[in-house]
């Protein structure tokens, strides 16, 4: 194929595309076939329930196998949605998806309905499909309450099909939303690195709630998540700064494990925050920390390295 024509197919290249050849190559022709089918019968308006059972049907046809992308369809992914990274996906999970794509969109009011019907019956598996789902459908914008559900869920599976690895909360959630998220991600102990746009969308309020909730954990004797800090530096005042401060000199740390690598992290993340930090006063405490100090500079220490 001539470079013109990469060109082409990758500009031309839909989700549905790309979701389709992940589920094709994985599975035989007959699910295949009925797969089409299917997908036919609900473009052309068949009853809701086609549309119900084939999404519960899924798992008889289709087991529960990663999808396995190629670096360049991953890249494709993210030019098709914006910050579409769909790696973890399974192709149970992408042919329901397929089916939710599949779905007549012109009667708004019709296909939300039938949306909130299938959010409201689905297992935790079908959730997951859902919300991971979220950012491909044509009416996204008026998802933001059902996201919202998926944020207050207390099943994890369900919380990181929303938060994690998924652009549909950094684009269309408001800020109340988007905090209660990422404070609720350091909760349930998942990882925030995976929440995209997390340094865009990082908020003075925000800053605040988490070093509350960094004071409620040193008060209960338990360590703090490195990645806390990711998103306080900017807006740190001088008391936030003092935490710093008290971060770096490591005396209230707790070391479970005996092997100092807690602490390690949690001083690096605490001077990447204060590097992030506009006041004159957080270069001050950087400055006493020269080694971390000359890492940052350096490139050697960046928040890649506090997972």
């Amino acid at each position: 194929m001539s470079l013109t024509a990469n060109y082409i197919e990758t500009q031309n290249i839909t989700a549905e595309d790309l979701l389709y050849r992940w589920v094709s190559r994985q599975v035989d022709s007959e699910t295949i076939n009925w797969l089409d089918k299917k997908r036919q019968q609900i473009s052309n308006g068949a009853a809701g329930f086609v549309f119900f059972t084939a999404f519960s049907a899924v798992p008889r046809y289709i087991e529960k196998q990663e999808i396995q992308p190629t670096l360049k369809e991953l890249e494709s992914a993210s030019n098709i949605c914006n910050n579409w990274f769909p790696a973890d996906w399974n192709i149970d999970q992408a042919a329901r998806t397929l089916l939710v794509l599949s779905l007549p969109s012109d009667n708004v009011d019709k296909y939300l309905q039938i949306l909130d019907q299938v959010f409201a019956a689905a297992d935790v598996r079908e959730s997951v499909a859902l919300y991971q789902a979220l950012p491909l459908l044509p009416v996204a914008e008026k998802m933001q309450s059902r996201a919202a559900e998926g944020i207050r869920s207390n099943m994890t599976a369900v919380f990181n099909a929303v938060a994690l690895n998924n652009p549909y909360p950094a684009e269309f959630l408001d800020n109340l939303a988007w905090n209660q998220m990422v404070l609720k991600a350091l909760f349930v102990g998942s990882p925030l690195h995976l929440i995209q746009g997390l340094d865009q969308r990082a908020n003075p309020e925000l800053a605040r709630m988490l070093v509350d909730y960094a004071h409620e954990r040193w008060a209960a004797g338990r360590n703090v998540s490195p990645e806390l800090w990711r998103c306080v530096g900017r807006f740190a005042n001088s008391e936030m700064l003092a935490d710093l401060e008290r971060v770096l000199t490591d005396s209230h740390i707790k070391d479970s494990n005996g092997k100092g690598q807690q602490k390690l992290l949690e001083r690096s993340a605490a001077a990447l925050a204060c590097a992030d930090c506009l006041l004159p006063e957080a270069k001050d405490i950087l400055a006493r920390y020269p080694e971390l100090q000359n890492d940052i500079q350096a490139g050697r220490l960046t928040w890649k390295n506090i997972k």
